[in-house]
């Protein structure tokens, strides 16, 4: 099938780039063709965010957006900012980049599937449960489309009786928009060195539930966020509890994956969070209805990697526009986005160039890429602890305004983690199955189903790695680090082996990013597979 510009991935970004294009062929009383590929069994069925908007893009793309029904239904109310101890907790000045008036509590999910809509009646192709399993390349190295995962292919690598073969979308131009630490998209930053210039890029998980509780516990467009209790003072991360429409609360614990401890386990910190004083009354007497998880891209400014290569673009979080101090990265994605697409758009029309030179150079000159770089010292101060990071950040804010004539290097993160017997082992209480649950639980309610009879979608480098070097140096951390139970180790003859339940992924990334041997790559598995998020 062949198109004039290939999407991949109907997120914030890719559904963004889409509207652009066609409205801008409108415009132009000219045609295009825009197809976008979704590896979710339905758009929004991936999505994963906290989130509270800022509809400042969304103004741009679509003026009317409320008069054609987009779902911002809460609007941001009062901002509350708290450090946790054990037992107590102390209110704190909100920071300027957090506050929140004129924004609103969505989600993501749920936009995402309104802007498919949209997208839709324009004329945009949107084919979800099709994932795009390869980059296409002309003869002279261009990229000039993609190609989705054969479907119905058995562990053994053999075509079942089930089998489809994938398709072949070709296009002038391929935008990527795969969200963080995207599979096709780190195999391009690879292969053109497209980080050869910049910081490695690092990373955050989220876990996330959404609860109902009692009406008497809820208050319509509250943001609390937390710092402090259950980490430690060196560990980065925090919380956030967002009071949507209809008795919904979302709650998540977003943890930097520079952590050093390997006997940390995000999840549990996540479970144990809620069991603070001031946090468990608004869910006692609640109901868990979702769970999932996924990682945030934060290196910021100096991690971007080159967003041109020939035949196409990275857009969105696979490029890394989040903009950690405020704790957003929707509105900086869909901004991406359209200015890829109006590069797409103007090269079409001037018979097109084999690079989107005009993509980065007009981004340059935008909102986003001043305000990125305004922020790009505050996430790498946390390395020094907590109390130096605030301290640090609260400087760089109000006395340099983000024109501080420094710019702090980044780590990658898999680097920082320690060998277990220089660190404390965490003593993690057991789940009580009311307030605090385990993983397999939790995986349960995302919905999460493959294909058993797949290639699993996990690779291993080296299957001796696990056991000899992960386990013996660092306590098999891949057994905690994944928020999904993928990872565990077994004894089999009496020796132990690492076991892979890939049927548990909730596509997440955290294996990939987090490993120390940097042994395990996450590849796509079959289209459709994966977590089917309702209302995340």
């Amino acid at each position: 099938m062949e198109f004039d510009v290939v999407i991949v991935g109907a997120g914030p970004s890719g559904l963004s780039a889409s509207i652009r294009l066609k409205q801008l062929a409108a415009e132009a009383g000219s045609e295009i063709s825009v197809c976008v590929v979704e590896k979710g069994s339905e758009v929004g069925a991936h999505i994963l965010s906290g989130a509270i908007l800022e509809p400042r893009t969304l103004n741009e793309l679509m003026p009317d957006w409320q008069e054609k029904g987009a779902p911002l239904n809460t609007p941001a109310g009062e901002d509350r900012f708290l450090y946790l101890t054990e037992t107590g907790a102390m209110r704190l000045p909100t920071p300027p980049q957090m506050h929140n008036k004129g924004n609103y509590i969505i989600s993501l999910g749920n936009f995402c599937r309104w802007l498919a809509g949209e997208a839709e009646a324009l004329g945009v192709e949107i084919y979800p449960g099709f994932a795009a399993a390869e980059v296409l390349f002309d003869e002279t190295g261009r990229v000039s489309g993609v190609a989705t995962g054969d479907m119905g292919i058995g562990k053994d690598g053999t075509p079942t009786d089930m089998h489809q073969p994938g398709v072949e979308l070709r296009a002038r131009y391929t935008l990527f928009g795969e969200g963080c630490r995207g599979h096709l998209s780190k195999q391009l930053i690879a292969k053109f060195g497209l980080d050869r210039d910049s910081q490695p890029q690092t990373y955050g998980i989220g876990i996330k539930e959404l609860w109902e509780v009692p009406p008497d516990k809820h208050q319509q467009g509250l943001i609390i966020h937390t710092v402090g209790w259950p980490l430690d003072s060196k560990t980065y991360g925090g919380s956030f509890i967002y009071h949507l429409e209809n008795n919904q609360v979302a709650v998540g614990f977003v943890i930097g994956l520079d952590y050093g401890n390997p006997h940390l386990s995000p999840f549990d910190e996540m479970q144990r969070f809620k069991t603070h004083p001031k946090i468990r009354p608004t869910f006692e007497g609640g109901k868990r209805v979702s769970y999932g998880a996924r990682a945030l891209i934060e290196g910021g400014f100096q991690s971007l990697p080159k967003l041109t290569f020939p035949g196409g673009a990275l857009i969105g979080d696979a490029a890394g526009f989040m903009i950690v101090p405020k704790i957003k990265g929707t509105h900086t994605a869909m901004k991406s986005g359209m200015t890829a697409a109006e590069a797409a758009f103007a090269a079409l029309s001037g018979g097109g160039t084999s690079e989107l030179d005009a993509y980065p150079e007009n981004l340059k000159k935008t909102w986003l890429w001043s305000e990125l770089r305004k922020m790009r010292n505050i996430r790498p101060s946390f390395r020094w602890g907590l109390y130096a990071g605030i301290a640090y950040s609260a400087l760089d804010t109000y006395l340099f305004r983000g024109n501080a004539p420094w710019t702090f290097a980044n780590h990658a993160d898999h680097s920082a983690l320690k060998k277990a017997a220089a660190c404390p082992k965490i003593d993690y209480p057991k789940p009580d199955g009311v307030l605090t649950f385990d993983k397999l639980s939790s995986v349960f309610i995302s919905n999460t189903n493959h294909e058993e009879n797949q290639p699993a979608h996990l690779r291993l480098k080296d299957e001796s790695v696990p056991v000899d070097v992960n386990l013996a140096l660092y306590d098999g951390p891949e057994a905690r680090f994944c928020p999904a139970g993928v990872y565990e180790f077994i004894e089999e003859d009496a020796k132990p082996r690492l076991q892979i339940n890939a049927q548990n992924c909730v596509h997440c990334k955290t294996c990939d990013i987090k490993d120390p041997t940097q042994n395990i790559t996450w590849v796509t598995p079959e289209g459709g597979g994966g977590p089917n998020y309702p209302n995340m």
